[in-house]
C-alpha cells in the first residue's frame, strides 16, 4: 500500500533494538471498519490528562475503535512497558503522548519494528533520534514555544509596575512542553529590561508540587511579583501558596499560565490570574480524522498543529462552561 508522507531525514542510532536502515518510514495502515487502537496515557492525576483520556474514550465509540487505554502513573518506564503490552496484544495503531522526550524513544522504535504506525499526541520525542515521516507518522499538538511567547507578550503589555521579579514553575523535566514553554517565554520576556527571572524550578505539572515549590521560592524571593507557570495546575498551586503567605494574587502578584482549565478560568474571573493560553486536551476527534486519512493514503504533515486561544478577564466568563 503506497502512502504519501512528508519525509524527514532518518538518523540511525543504536538503542539496543533491531538495527535500522538509514532510510525508514512508518508502517502502512490497512483500511477497515474497526481498529484495535492503543492509547498510552502518561498519568491521570490532573484535569488535563483526565479530559484527554475521556476524549479518546468517547471517540472510540464513533470512530470504530476497540480502544486499549493505559495509565503510566507518571513513570516513563511504565509507559514503555505499557506500549510493549499493547504491541503484544496486536494493536493496529498507537497514539502516544511521550512523558519525556528521550525515554520513550524505544517505545516508538518497537512499534515501528512491529509494523504499527505511531502518532505522537500533545508531546514529542527527541527529534535527533526519531522523526515524523520516519519512525512515526506525525505529531499532533500545539506550538509550545508560541504558547510561552504569547504569555510573555501579554505580561509585557499588561504589567504596570516598574520592575517585574519573575518566578517560573517548570513542567516535567525532559518533556517537550516544559522545554518549549520555557524557551518561548524566557526568550521574549528578556526583550523588555523591566523583567528579571530570579528562579526557575520544576513543579512537574502538578498542583501540589507547584504549591510546595512556590512556598520554597517565596522564602528565597519574597519580592516576587510575577509567577509564570507552565500549566494551570501549578498556577493554582502557586496561588494557594501565595495566599497562605499573605500575598494577594491578582493584586500584588501577577499569575500567568498555560492550559485553559476550568479552575484557571475561574481564577481569572475571580481576579487571581491574569491570563492562560489554551492547550486543548480534546485530541480524540483529531486522532480519528488523521488516522483515517493515513489509512486512505493521504499525505500527513509531520506536524498537525492545534490552534490555541487565549483567555483573559475579557473572555474567561464566555468560555468557562466549555472548559474541563
Amino acid at each position: 500500500m503506497k502512502r504519501r508522507i512528508l519525509m524527514g531525514t532518518a538518523i540511525a542510532l543504536g538503542l539496543g533494538l533491531t538495527s535500522m536502515s538509514a532510510i525508514a518510514e512508518p508502517p502502512p495502515l490497512e483500511q477497515k471498519d474497526r481498529y484495535k487502537v492503543g492509547f498510552a496515557q502518561t498519568e491521570s492525576n490532573n484535569p488535563w490528562r483526565i479530559a484527554q483520556t475521556k476524549s479518546f474514550e468517547e471517540t472510540a465509540e464513533t470512530c470504530g475503535w476497540d480502544l486499549i487505554a493505559t495509565d503510566a502513573t507518571g513513570s516513563a518506564a511504565k509507559q514503555v512497558a505499557d506500549v510493549d503490552s499493547m504491541i503484544a496484544q496486536g494493536i493496529d495503531v498507537l497514539f502516544l503522548p511521550p512523558r519525556e522526550e528521550k525515554p520513550l524513544i524505544p517505545a516508538v522504535m518497537k512499534a515501528q519494528a512491529a509494523g504499527i504506525p505511531t502518532f505522537l499526541v500533545d508531546r514529542s520525542v527527541d527529534q535527533n533520534v526519531a522523526q515524523a515521516g520516519n519512525q512515526y507518522v506525525s505529531f499532533l499538538g500545539s506550538d509550545f514555544i508560541d504558547q510561552g511567547r504569547r504569555v510573555a507578550e501579554w505580561v509585557t503589555e499588561n504589567f504596570d509596575g516598574d520592575k517585574g521579579i519573575i518566578v517560573e514553575l517548570e513542567g516535567t523535566t525532559g518533556s517537550s512542553p516544559a522545554r518549549d514553554r520555557k524557551s518561548g517565554f524566557d526568550d521574549n520576556i528578556v526583550k523588555d529590561d523591566r523583567f528579571e527571572i530570579v528562579a526557575s524550578q520544576t513543579g512537574d505539572f502538578a498542583r501540589d508540587m507547584g504549591r510546595q515549590v512556590m512556598e520554597t521560592l517565596l522564602q528565597a524571593h519574597p519580592d516576587v511579583n510575577i509567577v509564570y507557570a507552565h500549566n494551570d495546575e501549578m498556577a493554582i498551586g502557586a496561588i494557594q501558596a501565595l495566599e497562605l503567605a499573605g500575598r494577594k494574587p491578582g493584586e500584588d502578584v501577577l499569575v500567568v499560565s498555560i492550559d485553559g482549565t476550568r479552575d484557571a478560568l475561574q481564577a481569572i474571573i475571580d481576579g487571581k490570574m491574569g491570563v492562560t493560553v489554551e492547550s486543548s486536551p480534546f485530541f480524540g476527534p483529531l486522532a480519528c480524522e488523521v488516522m483515517q486519512k493515513y489509512a486512505a493514503g493521504e499525505e500527513i504533515p509531520a506536524w498537525v498543529k492545534v490552534e490555541d486561544r487565549i483567555f483573559t478577564a475579557e473572555n474567561a466568563a464566555d468560555h468557562i462552561d466549555e472548559a474541563y
